[in-house]
């Protein structure tokens, strides 16, 4: 399925009736463009129903750097294993259970850092997106997470654009020419196809 964001939206709400708490997980690779979309899906959300989306980002479960370097995880910082996966589901249970507003971080791309209670979610937020790499991967302990999204989206992008795209953002963030290909292709390009080839078979493909 191929939908334009009226029409996901449209079908979002309608899915979630008058729940209160409808979740729902946007996945797929690096430089999908996930962040945009989910921010923009919030807006029309919310265009129809004043307050009753947000989005809680998987990137403010990175763990923090001092965290990777003694393990020598910093260079392959943004694989699965560098993030904190049982923290994420532990705040997916409280956001599901909708008796309080619940504090969830925010990552600064620019600091290279989560930034703690970054972002409320709040009783008035019936509709949450999660948008993150690894929401629907097969790999333990990531399936865990399956069973707190009611609704399961992934974007799917060619990977020459999501190349082009990484390269475009690592450049943006200070790095010379080389750099910025060494990290997109030997970096990046890998979580990627792993997120391709190790994804759980989402409710919704969007391209």
């Amino acid at each position: 399925m191929n939908p334009n964001i009226h029409d996901l939206a449209v079908r979002i709400l309608e899915a979630a009736g008058n729940r209160q708490r409808f979740v729902v997980a946007l996945a797929g690779p690096p430089g999908a463009g996930k962040s945009f979309l989910s921010e923009w899906l919030c807006r029309e959300l919310n265009e129809r129903q004043p307050g009753i989306a947000s989005v809680v980002p998987m990137d403010g479960y990175h763990l923090d750097n001092a965290i990777l370097e003694p393990q020598g995880l910093l260079p392959i910082k943004g694989a699965p294993e560098t993030f904190d996966p049982d923290g994420l589901k532990h705040d997916l249970e409280r956001i599901r259970r909708a008796d309080r507003i619940v504090a969830v971080p925010i990552f600064d791309r620019p600091l290279d850092l989560a930034r703690a209670g970054g972002r409320l979610i709040t009783l008035e937020h019936r509709i949450v997106i999660v948008e993150g790499n690894y929401l629907l991967l097969d790999q333990e302990p990531w399936p865990a997470l399956r069973d707190l999204f009611d609704m399961t989206l992934f974007l799917e992008v060619p990977d020459e654009v999501l190349e082009a795209r990484l390269i475009q953002r690592w450049l943006g963030m200070g790095q010379d020419q080389q750099g910025a290909l060494e990290r997109a292709r030997h970096k990046d390009m890998l979580n990627a196809r792993l997120i391709k080839t190790r994804s759980t078979e989402p409710d919704v493909i969007w391209r």
